[in-house]
């Protein structure tokens, strides 16, 4: 015990503590807040947001006839919960830290978006208005998390549920589906539905909301730079995992 103790003051010294890493999930489950799925195909690997020019979520649609050019303000709705499968890790969420991570996601989306975008309530022709919903979320076991990291080969750490899922052991993972439509029409311009979980990292957080906290940040900025991508922007910043 106080050689593991030990190796886990060492990892506090050389790293941990800083941003560790995301990435997408093998797999997502539809939690109805979009209704109608028909549209949505398999997005190309890893993800609307996740990195890569082609890149794009686990499920996608996009509207081919939209002129992405003409909208000038976003309307953001509040995030939403939503929960429909009885095993969901959100129901052993309380409900104030329930309504902390859809603030938590609102903030993100709102601090990337009104960057490039006049923020409004409004419904307009110039006005794309963006709906969420966290549809899971699970803290990582950051004891165990952080033990294996620094005990354990990468070789070890990636079991099979690992590999077959996109989320290490331990880590934190959540899921979430958008919907974009022109706030005048309600014609639907995009849609889409991801999941991210952690990575195994020393330079991880002790905090065992961290790796949903860094999916909401990469969701954001990825929503700003694909947005920017769409009206054919010259200075689109692709987020880091």
């Amino acid at each position: 015990m106080r050689q593991m103790i030990g190796l886990m003051a060492i990892s506090l010294l050389i790293g941990v503590g800083g941003c560790a890493a995301t990435q997408e999930a093998k797999t997502v489950e539809k939690s109805g807040f979009l209704g109608d799925y028909s549209r949505l195909k398999e997005g190309k690997r890893g993800g609307f947001f996740s990195q890569g020019a082609e890149d794009q979520a686990l499920l996608v649609y996009r509207n081919p006839d939209v002129d992405w050019r003409r909208y000038k303000k976003v309307w953001l709705d509040p995030v939403t919960i939503w929960m429909k499968r009885e095993d969901s890790q959100l129901l052993d969420v309380q409900g104030v830290d329930r309504e902390r991570l859809a603030a938590l996601l609102w903030s993100k989306l709102d601090e990337s978006l009104k960057k490039d975008y006049e923020m409004t309530s409004q419904p307009a022709p110039d006005v794309l208005h963006i709906q969420a919903a966290i549809t899971e979320a699970g803290p990582s076991d950051v004891a165990n998390d952080m033990v294996t990291s620094v005990l354990l080969p990468v070789k070890i750490l990636q079991s099979a549920s690992s590999l077959a899922t996109g989320v290490a052991a331990f880590a934190g993972s959540a899921s979430a589906e958008m919907r974009v439509t022109d706030s005048a029409t309600g014609t639907i311009l995009l849609e889409a539905v991801d999941r991210r979980g952690g990575t195994k990292s020393i330079g991880g957080s002790w905090s065992s909301w961290h790796d949903v906290e860094e999916a909401y940040r990469f969701w954001a900025e990825k929503t700003r730079y694909r947005l920017c991508q769409f009206r054919g922007g010259a200075d689109c910043v692709e987020p880091k995992a």
